[in-house]
């Protein structure tokens, strides 16, 4: 043990006087090894200065994330500068290795000065398209600068000074023979070992493609850039393949099945305001549903059954591994979501949209926002919107989200909706709107004070589905207090709402104690009732209207756009929509889920495995006309899903102009907080007693103490600290 101690000492205190001291540096700088060893350390050392001083940290909350954050600079670094150690020239050599750090700080520079203005780090498609970065009408040259932004470039000028001074010789002497090839392996066991053990604490960080600071964070803003760019030449790849003969085949899909109108309720809301609200991982199943005696969503139960409200009670979620974005891109657009990943990730940067908000202000004029109480940056949501045509995009970083007003997902309901008012309120009407709420999300997590004291939760055994109710209620009451306003305001009577679950609330997993609630044996439960699970809320409440009821056809998301247009009276028959009027005669009842499964009034198609709905019996041996039956309904999904994503996998809407659609162009929108506020006001100082917004038509007197919370927090001072986590709304690897 002492002779250990010795040498470690030793080896530190030559380590020390060999290498750290000053007056070593020199000396190292004179020999090829010794250059590269300080270029990979002067970048490593950029890299974090970024990651401090301008990303925030990246927002690391734990000692695997702060220990990733460190290492991932130094692997990605390694492999790249070694493959310049097998150049000989010395010439040739010394060159490439500026050349390279040169390139490499630039891009770190101008992710640097990019998330500055957007809080988003650049991608590949933004690279290539400088109008991207110059949004706005803001040049680059009009964007902030740091004090110590100098350190970006000062070492790249001294080495260069040094050298012109020949205080640095370039080394003639070419490393030992295998000592490159050693280095390079190096570096590429450090990055693989940095991408195992993110991938390990953050399950399908790459196949998802989590929010691009998650993916900085783990991975480095270098193997972020090569994995981005791979992703942009795969699909440029698959887009350069795409002929306009591919979309006709899709366009006559489309018209085939499409469903006529349903003369009895089209136009029912027209020209009313819409507002769509998320309720995030709400489950159909708690609609009606009474813990110990107690209501747990009273409010909504009393929407469901309102005669203003057209409900759905076999409604079903059908998202991917997009999940809350997928439900989005299937609202607004009406088509599905990928086979893998988030299409608005994958794709939303440069995909062609004929989204609702687009349509509706082409249509019948109306503006749009979307409120969320998260990142912008979340799914990509601040790229997807914009090409959607939203010309609002009021999220978290809108928001006091400080101290208790928000938990781990965002800022909580009852704070979103009160905080959204100033911009809502501004709106020219009619408009098109869209809450995301975020306190319902697992773990279902709730401080105290916020907590009903006279609901009291079931005692399943799952901490999940007992914490489930819990947020639920909460949830239930945000949309009370919400709905209230809107009657004091003014805005209900002339406002469609609409309610919609994303997803599934309750996994498979805990789907066993809650089986007993809904009167299912836990240990005979199974796939057909996890099918079942999958339904969420679907109600639209008109307000004024007496024909309201619910209704059990079966029906999805993908539907949602189409019936909302009906209803606004806005024929969807000129649009490419996968979905079907759910209020339409001739509206089919296969359900068609991500994975190819399905379902109908009568059968199921799940895992390979057949069912009957009605008896909840699996179906072992069908007869021939099952069988043929099963075959055509199973045919007719795939063909469903294979159109929808040929058509965004190759961004087939390129090639199609509907009439009356004017394609929408991103650099139209700025989603600066500044830029927001100053539109809306000089939208209704332009417009003067023209102006339609809610602002305007009180003679430009807020509306906002109309609105009453009982929020404990909505009177908190803002604090230095908050609770949110920088990670995808729908991550469920550390839920638990």
């Amino acid at each position: 043990m002492i002779l250990m101690k010795k040498r470690v000492k030793k080896w530190l205190t030559n380590f020390w006087q060999n290498v750290i001291l000053p007056h070593n540096w020199l000396r190292q700088l004179n020999t090829r090894q010794g250059f590269f060893n300080w270029i990979v350390v002067l970048l490593t050392f950029k890299t974090i200065l970024a990651y401090g001083a301008d990303f925030e940290w990246l927002h690391v909350q734990e000692p695997i994330q702060v220990l990733l954050m460190l290492i991932n600079p130094i692997g990605f670094a390694l492999v790249l500068f070694s493959l310049t150690l097998f150049i000989k020239p010395r010439q040739l050599y010394y060159g490439a290795v500026l050349i390279l750090d040169t390139v490499m700080s630039l891009l770190l520079y101008l992710n640097v000065i990019y998330f500055r203005e957007f809080s988003d780090f650049l991608s590949v498609n933004t690279v290539l398209g400088y109008n991207t970065i110059n949004q706005g009408g803001k040049a680059a040259g009009a964007i902030s600068f740091g004090f110590h932004d100098v350190f970006f470039w000062i070492d790249i000028v001294v080495i260069i000074a040094l050298m012109l001074a020949r205080k640095i010789k370039l080394d003639a002497q070419t490393l030992p023979r295998f000592k490159p090839f050693k280095i390079f392996t190096v570096g590429l066991f450090v990055l693989t070992a940095n991408i195992l053990v993110a991938d390990i604490d953050r399950p399908q960080l790459l196949t998802r493609q989590f929010d691009r600071e998650y993916m900085v964070k783990y991975l480095g803003l270098g193997p972020f850039m090569m994995y981005d760019a791979f992703n942009t030449y795969q699909t440029s790849q698959v887009r350069k393949s795409a002929t306009p003969e591919e979309f006709t085949q899709v366009k006559n899909y489309v018209t085939k099945h499409y469903a006529a109108i349903n003369p009895e309720f089209y136009g029912k809301a027209k020209g009313k305001n819409v507002i769509v609200i998320h309720l995030e991982s709400f489950q159909q199943m708690s609609i009606d549903r009474k813990i110990n005696g107690q209501e747990v969503t009273p409010f909504l139960n009393s929407i469901y059954h309102n005669q203003s409200t057209i409900a759905f009670d076999n409604f079903f979620n059908q998202v991917g591994q997009g999940k809350t974005s997928d439900a989005e891109n299937m609202l607004e657009t009406s088509t599905f979501g990928l086979p893998q990943g988030s299409l608005f990730s994958k794709l939303g940067n440069d995909q062609t949209f004929q989204a609702m908000p687009a349509i509706l202000k082409q249509r019948a004029g109306y503006s749009s926002a979307v409120f969320h109480g998260n990142t912008g940056t979340f799914w990509n949501r601040n790229n997807v919107y914009k090409h959607m045509g939203y010309q609002n995009w009021v999220s978290g970083d809108y928001f006091d989200v400080t101290g208790q007003k928000a938990t781990t997902w965002g800022l909580k309901d009852k704070l979103l909706f009160k905080g959204s008012i100033p911009y809502l309120e501004n709106l020219q009407q009619p408009f098109y709107s869209k809450y995301i709420t975020v306190t319902n999300h697992t773990p279902y997590t709730l401080d105290r004070e916020d907590k009903d004291p006279n609901f009291v939760t079931s005692n399943s055994g799952s901490k999940i589905v007992d914490n489930y109710f819990v947020t639920n209620h909460y949830l239930d009451q945000s949309v009370k207090e919400f709905f209230t306003y809107l009657e004091k305001s003014g805005l209900a009577k002339n406002t469609m709402v609409v309610l919609y679950g994303d997803h599934y609330g309750i996994s498979n997993t805990d789907a066993k104690y809650l089986a007993p609630m809904l009167g299912k044996d836990a240990n005979q439960w199974n796939d057909l009732d996890n099918a079942n699970l999958q339904r969420v809320p679907f109600m639209v409440y008109i307000p004024g209207m007496k024909q309201g009821y619910i209704d059990h056809r079966y029906g999805a998301e993908i539907d949602v756009a189409p019936t909302i247009e009906h209803l606004l009276g806005i024929s969807s028959k000129r649009y490419i929509q996968f979905g079907q009027d759910m209020l339409s005669k001739q509206h089919s009842e296969v359900v068609a889920f991500r994975n190819k499964d399905w379902i109908t009034p009568d059968y199921a198609s799940l895992s390979g495995r057949y069912w009957n709905v009605k008896t909840n019996i699996m179906i072992d041996t069908p007869t021939p006309d099952q069988q043929k039956l099963f075959d055509t309904i199973q045919k007719g999904v795939n063909e469903k899903l294979d159109m929808s994503d040929n058509l965004n996998q190759k961004n087939l809407l390129r090639f199609y102009k509907p009439k009356g659609f004017k394609t929408v162009d991103p650099k139209d929108y700025d989603y600066g907080k500044k830029a927001t506020i100053a539109r809306l006001k000089e939208d209704n100082k332009s417009l003067g007693k023209a102006s339609k917004s809610l602002f305007s038509k009180r003679h430009n007197r807020s509306t906002l103490s109309q609105y009453v919370t009982d929020a404990p927090e909505a009177n908190d001072q803002q604090t230095d600290s908050t609770r949110v986590l920088p990670r995808n709304a729908d991550d469920w690897s550390q839920s638990e």
